[in-house]
């Protein structure tokens, strides 16, 4: 698997200096938790979701999630056991024919209702469970999640690898009187099973229905207040550079509307100075689809030290990879700031000679840069991630 695999082989070799790493759900968990890219989300009862897997339905896609919890009513869950069973069965026999290879494999989670519905599915999956990389456990807290945890680590002693990926979304965390001591309690939790840890994801739609609140299309969820403190929060607790996590942006969850009530929010200028009219034309459609909102909150998240997404659209798979890509110049500081990290230099001006890059405080962004360039990518300097919006894959209607 690697990000931008539905460009053509010119293509990468046109755009990117330094070209996305391949990975396996087996590759190291460092790199690992940075490959999940755009998160899709479909719900267990969806059908034929092998056959999307194998024919590799959609471009670009590096990780999903079948979910088994709210995508699904209450009384579906016998059903959707069911297909999800049949659909992992069915994606393990095409590995096991060679109609799909592990290479060519996204990193698949399950989202779980409970431990008791884990423990029923694992035993009755068996080997199937080597084609899942892991588990996502909603409504997270320490009294729920730690025998989830506690069984991952006994299946991985069974010659499993499963991987945890909790998501933080209870009222205990976006309450303002119990967050501290919540965050606290679970990230000393999670610290107790890190090795088992891949990503730690924000539950930013059940937030916001503990106060009756829905973002509209052109707006991001840091514009809402209550929602853009708790995330500092967890941003605060959980990306420390002592013991740090990959903590992800909340969901996207609209489509296409014709309704808006502010102006665009990405600039013509780019757009117009590298493509001319056809840029604008760009521009236009992004904007028609109502992505121009969701291209700001990706860059908020990423100017917040989130990486990736959550997505629920296939067509948002680009807008969240094309965005994470690293910049050459952000590729050249962050090599620059940690090859000459040796105590004998304090600071230095960039290449680019439009900063200062000083290596105590620059040091832990460098390397995240240099751990986020294998996955992602670094693009030739003349490039932006305009060109990858551009590409024709993207335009896909609703």
């Amino acid at each position: 698997m690697r990000l931008f695999s539905n460009l053509h082989s010119h293509e990468a070799e046109q755009l990117f200096y330094l070209q996305p790493s391949t990975f396996n759900k087996n590759s190291s968990p460092d790199l690992l938790s940075y490959c999940l890219g755009a998160t899709l989300y479909m719900p267990a009862t969806k059908p034929n979701i092998h056959q999307d897997i194998i024919s590799n339905k959609h471009a670009g896609l590096t990780s999903l999630v079948i979910c088994l919890e709210d995508a699904i009513g209450d009384d579906q869950v016998e059903l959707a056991e069911g297909m999800l069973i049949k659909e992992l069965r069915d994606l393990y026999d095409g590995l096991q024919k060679g109609f799909i290879q592990l290479e060519e494999l996204p990193l698949i989670f399950i989202r779980i209702r409970s431990k008791e519905q884990f423990e029923r599915l694992a035993f009755i999956l068996e080997e199937t469970l080597s084609v899942i990389t892991g588990i996502v456990i909603p409504k997270f807290s320490v009294h729920t999640g730690r025998p989830i945890l506690e069984q991952i680590v006994e299946l991985n002693g069974r010659g499993n690898n499963l991987y945890a990926m909790p998501i933080l979304e209870t009222k205990s965390i976006i309450y303002k009187e119990t967050r501290v001591q919540e965050l606290y309690e679970i990230k000393n939790l999670l610290d107790q099973f890190k090795d088992h840890i891949l990503n730690v994801r924000i539950g930013a739609t059940d937030f916001s229905g503990l106060f009756g609140i829905r973002r509209k299309s052109d707006t991001t969820v840091y514009d809402i207040a209550v929602i853009r403190d708790c995330i500092s929060d967890i941003i605060n607790m959980f990306v420390r550079f002592d013991c740090p996590y990959v903590v992800s942006g909340p969901v996207w969850e609209y489509f296409s509307s014709k309704e808006r009530v502010l102006k665009p929010q990405i600039r013509e200028t780019p757009f117009r100075e590298k493509y001319g009219q056809v840029g604008v034309d760009w521009r236009k459609e992004l904007i028609g689809h109502q992505l121009d909102g969701f291209i700001k909150e990706i860059l908020m998240d990423i100017s917040n030290g989130l990486v990736g997404k959550t997505i629920i659209h296939p067509t948002h798979i680009n807008p969240v990879q094309a965005l994470n890509v690293v910049t050459y110049e952000e590729y050249i500081d962050a090599l620059n700031i940690v090859d000459q990290h040796n105590g004998n230099l304090g600071v230095i001006k960039s290449s680019f000679s439009n900063k200062m890059n000083e290596f105590k405080p620059h040091y832990y962004w460098a390397n995240k840069i240099l751990l986020k360039s294998k996955v992602y990518g670094v693009l030739r300097d003349e490039y932006t991630y305009i060109d990858l919006l551009k590409q024709e894959s993207y335009f896909t209607h609703y």
